[in-house]
């Protein structure tokens, strides 16, 4: 030991004291003494000492009745007692002071080594009760403070001899009904896990370990899901003699792992939906082509090549629409959870935007023969919004009614000026007698994916993407998108509702007139027919250099081009296009009027071919027109940092086109 290991030497005789005192300094204690009982009661208070060697025989207090007093005192219960006599050392001697608390007793003549070894081993045997009380304490502190429940059982009657407060929390009832009903725990799993787990229990008493994981149903109806580990413990021979448990709240991970089980079988279903939608529109091209392709003196039931060729032509037009709008849609979403949506908003009036609406949603309208009304106010309505994005959500709420109602049905669009928590808000009302939606699935209807029930006559269409598209596009506007139905088979209501604005100083009167759905999409048709006659005489004769490595898509671009009177030169690759304009310029001819150049070309980024035709001076006056499938904002910006005019994505309209050769 150390000079730091106190002992207290209680003897009334000088002589041994002294002796017994030189003896363990000898040794490297530190030694105090004390002549009688009641001193050695206060030096013990004072300087709790390691050990107090105490003699039996004391001249005002029994040595044992001192020994029983440090043992009884709290703050001195463990100083190690070694009791001597010289007098008592009869067998009934020692086991009167050992009875008394001593931690041993010697009998004189002692020793010197006998003394020291003596003290020495009741040191280690106080360290050692030292190390084990630390340790269980941390065990202790440890055990309370992890989310856990820690349990220990007896191995051989299964008694529960500790369990940790988390047990409270878990199992919602209190730790101290176990004292009474040891089988309280067993009593709160849920019925359909209590055999198995019961079971293993048993198994585990017959030395089997086990791992479950089962439900837990607390005093409040609640419902956990727990992991419950338990392990034999086993002493220092390697003998089992105690069962340890560890039981861990996993209701967090089960709910995750519902929702991800979820979230994949949307995700199959929506790819399944995907591929059903696209090869949908696929199928009618693939025919419509075959069709093209028949001479023109071919007539086929009744109607002449012209005829088909022509039907063919409007279908492929329709499904490419369809494919496109398919396309955007996904976009969108895309840029959504990404963040990269961005709203070009402004002051805006509504019925301009209810017109562009409309447009978009008349060819299902008419095709699907619906009856169409639309009741708006002659008042101005005003809002801070981007005009396209608010034409995409009513216009897809006005295609949703028409495609989920039987044909000849009624569609109605509603707009109303109203207030909600005080505030002047408008609400827009899309509402049809379709087929209505299930009280089960409108807390879902806006949920990615999802997709309800379909008209008899059409089959299960659509991506399950165009309603969350519009519920987060209208939030985005800082609106809400609601959804009503008074059951399956009788129609359903969508409405939108957003905030009202002032009118801008000097806004000019609104035209509110919308009494069909096919009125203003013929208007509109004819002004797009009467713009695209006038922008084809306008850009007829420009020069044209194409640039594409898709081989059938440059090729059918330069016959389009060639149609529309124009002449059109082709490069696969971007070294082709800078070999041709070089080869212009140095015979001196002239620069083409624009170029279309795609951006993905396999030796050169259409981007770079931009930047180094821009550093041209012959085709500075070159309108350079980017046609890509790449049609993300960052891409805009990429191209017109590039010096390209105009962006065009892919697959561009004729209009779309027309307008981008004549520079409007």
């Amino acid at each position: 030991m150390n000079q730091q290991t106190v002992i207290l030497n209680v003897d009334d005789n000088d002589g041994a004291r002294y002796v017994k005192s030189r003896i363990l300094m000898g040794a490297g204690f530190h030694v105090e003494e004390a002549a009688n009982g009641t001193d050695a009661l206060e030096k013990v208070a004072q300087l709790l000492p390691a050990l107090v060697l105490l003699d039996v025989k004391l001249p005002d207090i029994n040595g044992i009745e001192v020994c029983r007093r440090i043992k009884a005192d709290p703050a001195t219960a463990n100083v190690l007692v070694l009791q001597t006599s010289a007098a008592l050392t009869g067998r009934e001697d020692k086991i009167r002071g050992l009875e008394g608390g001593a931690d041993n007793y010697l009998a004189a003549p002692i020793e010197a080594d006998e003394l020291v070894a003596n003290v020495r081993a009741l040191l280690r045997l106080q360290q050692t009760r030292f190390d084990l009380a630390n340790s269980e304490e941390r065990f202790r502190q440890l055990a309370e403070n992890i989310d856990d429940v820690f349990w220990m059982f007896n191995l051989d009657d299964g008694a529960l001899l500790y369990v940790s407060d988390a047990y409270s929390r878990i199992w919602g009832r209190p730790s101290a009904a176990l004292a009474q009903h040891p089988d309280d725990w067993i009593a709160s799993i849920h019925p359909h896990d209590r055999p198995s787990l019961a079971q293993r229990w048993n198994a585990l008493m017959a030395l089997a370990p086990y791992d479950e994981e089962y439900r837990v149903v607390g005093a409040n109806g609640a419902l956990r899901w727990v992991r419950d580990r338990a392990f034999l413990v086993r002493d220092a021979r390697e003998q089992p003699y105690r069962i340890a448990r560890i039981t861990s709240d996993i209701t967090g991970r089960k709910e995750l792992e519902s929702r991800l089980r979820v979230a994949d079988d949307n995700k199959n279903n929506f790819l399944a939906t995907l591929a059903h939608e696209l090869r949908n529109p696929l199928s009618p091209i693939r025919t419509a082509v075959e069709l093209l392709g028949r001479p023109e003196g071919d007539e086929l039931q009744g109607h002449s090549a012209a005829e088909v060729h022509a039907r063919a032509r409007g279908v492929i037009s329709r499904q490419v629409d369809h494919l496109t709008h398919l396309v955007d849609d996904l976009l969108d979403i895309a840029r959504i959870s990404e963040g990269k949506l961005t709203l070009r908003q402004e002051a805006l009036e509504l019925h301009g935007v209810f017109k562009a609406a409309l447009e978009t949603a008349a060819p299902m309208l008419e095709a699907r023969h619906h009856s169409f009304s639309a009741a708006l106010p002659s008042a101005p309505l005003w809002v801070w919004g981007d005009a396209v994005r608010l034409a995409q959500s009513i216009g897809n709420l006005l295609h949703n009614a028409a495609k989920f109602t039987s044909p000849h049905g009624v569609i109605a669009l509603s707009a109303r000026a109203t207030e909600a928590d005080g505030k002047p808000v408008v609400a827009i009302t899309v509402s049809d007698n379709g087929i209505g939606i299930a009280a089960a699935n409108l807390p879902h209807i806006f949920d990615m994916f999802t997709q309800g029930e379909f008209a008899p006559d059409r089959a299960h269409d659509g991506l399950g993407i165009g309603l969350s598209l519009v519920s987060t596009l209208v939030r985005l506007h800082g609106g809400q998108l609601e959804a009503s139905s008074a059951g399956a088979g009788l129609g359903s209501a969508f409405t939108v509702t957003l905030p009202l604005i002032d009118a801008p100083s000097g806004a000019a009167a609104i035209e509110t007139s919308m009494e069909t759905a096919a009125a203003p999409a013929a208007a509109a048709q004819g002004k797009v027919d009467a713009d695209a006659d006038a922008d084809s005489g306008a850009a007829e004769g420009l020069s044209i250099i194409l640039v594409d490595d898709n081989v059938d898509s440059a090729e059918m671009m330069c016959d389009l081009l060639e149609a529309l009177g124009h002449r059109a030169t082709l490069a696969h690759d971007g070294a082709g296009a800078l070999a041709l304009t070089e080869a212009l310029a140095a015979a001196g001819a002239r620069a083409p009027d624009v170029m279309i150049l795609d951006i993905g070309l396999p030796d050169m980024d259409g981007s770079e071919l931009a930047r180094r035709l821009r550093a041209m001076p012959a085709l500075s006056a070159t309108r350079l027109v980017a046609h890509t499938g790449y049609g993300a904002p960052h891409d805009h910006e990429k191209t017109r940092a590039a010096g390209f005019d105009v962006h065009l994505v892919k697959p561009a309209s004729i209009e779309q086109l027309q307008a981008a050769l004549r520079g409007k």
